[in-house]
């Protein structure tokens, strides 16, 4: 049965009924405007225009040597690393205090191998002990003081004991019979090349401490 009576208004033909779009007979989605199937649109037209960045054209990270990091540093907040030289010397400034301080023992010690061997005990312990205290108390040794250096710990202000005693653990080679010296020669010769082919002046003890390094204080 129709839904219209023949002779009656036809549905949505009286403006006082609701207006609703037809539906001709196999005919879906009623007639209308719209756009084509699979018309998206055109690539580059999303987002709405405005004054975006292009794709990829993020300001590049600091890089070594400009405003963020100092000019010429390596470091951020404007630190030089030491050089090899400053640190040499400096190295040679503390040795010098602590063999003075040895040489002072062994006077008493007695001769022959025991005093030796007390000599190379006192160096040892006397030089880590004096590395140790004053790197983690301080920053600095009276010799890196005197040219202008001193030591970070790995995350910054002073090294911790534990990174004191990890970067200086090598001068305890002294306390080896006869080899002590050369084992601890051979490892300053392991450290200045280190340094050198470091770009931040890092040593092999700095990589063995976890990152400590020395900086210019001038």
């Amino acid at each position: 049965m129709s839904e219209n009576p023949p002779n009656g208004p036809q549905y949505g033909s009286d403006p006082n009924q609701p207006q609703y779009p037809q539906n001709p007979a196999g005919g879906y989605p009623p007639p209308g405007s719209y756009p084509p199937p699979g018309n998206s649109p055109p690539p580059g037209n999303y987002p709405p225009p405005g004054n975006y960045p292009p794709p990829g054209n993020y300001p590049p990270p600091p890089a070594a040597g400009n405003a963020a990091y100092g000019a010429g540093s390596q470091l951020p907040g404007g630190g030089q690393p030491g050089t090899l030289l400053k640190r040499f010397l400096a190295r040679l400034v503390d040795g010098i205090i602590v063999a003075i301080v040895a040489a002072i023992v062994y006077a008493v010690s007695p001769s022959g191998f025991v005093g030796q061997f007390i000599f190379g005990l006192v160096s040892a312990v006397l030089g880590f002990a004096y590395f140790v205290f004053l790197e983690s108390s301080r920053g600095q040794t009276f010799g890196k003081q005197l040219l202008g250096l001193r030591t970070l710990g790995a995350a910054g202000g002073h090294p911790t004991q534990a990174e004191a005693a990890k970067r200086n653990a090598f001068l305890l080679l002294n306390i080896i019979p006869i080899l002590g010296g050369l084992l601890v020669f051979i490892a300053e010769i392991v450290i200045a090349v280190t340094i050198n082919s470091s770009p931040t002046k890092q040593g092999k003890h700095d990589e063995l401490a976890g990152g400590t390094q020395v900086v210019s204080t001038k």
